[in-house]
């Protein structure tokens, strides 16, 4: 799996990733769906993730923990806005506290991931776009590592597929 373009636009208030993997789309949509591959690659390698509750039905929450080299714990959540499998999920992402409850700061924004056949029809074209609620909570994230974190994240994809292919 390459990462192949990351665009940042502060004035739409998007940070837009785009990766194409070595799997069809309906194994690629299996990275999403099934929250013990999710774990294994949500979070960059020192963050891994552990997803608490998932399900990926329209107005269902995703709840997880990524917990860190010291064992530090960063909690978030998805609100699943929409879904059309395999091709798309949008959620609303935000942070939450150790309860598992929404934290307003910063704000929770959207994040849209599709996923499509290559041109070659050999693989997955896979967009991540996150988008933020102002220019000041784009510029906070940004500075706490998401765009890094994310390609750090995504480059774990490709032993997974291979793992399961």
């Amino acid at each position: 799996m390459t990462v192949t373009s990351v665009e940042k636009d502060p004035v739409a208030l998007t940070l837009t990733i785009t990766s194409e993997l070595a799997a069809p789309v309906d194994r690629a949509w299996q990275l999403w769906t099934d929250p013990r591959q999710l774990e294994r690659w949500w979070g960059p390698p020192t963050y891994p993730a552990t997803f608490v509750d998932h399900d990926l039905s329209p107005g269902a929450r995703v709840s997880y923990f990524m917990t860190g080299p010291s064992g530090d714990k960063a909690y978030g959540y998805w609100d699943v806005v929409a879904v059309d499998p395999p091709h798309r999920l949008e959620v609303r992402d935000g942070f939450a506290d150790d309860s598992g409850e929404p934290t307003d700061t910063p704000g929770p924004g959207v994040m849209i991931v599709t996923l499509t056949e290559t041109a070659d029809g050999a693989g997955t074209v896979m967009v991540i776009e996150s988008q933020f609620p102002s220019a000041a909570e784009m510029e906070q994230l940004l500075a706490m590592g998401q765009e890094e974190g994310m390609v750090a994240a995504l480059s774990q994809i490709e032993a997974i597929l291979a793992d399961t292919a």
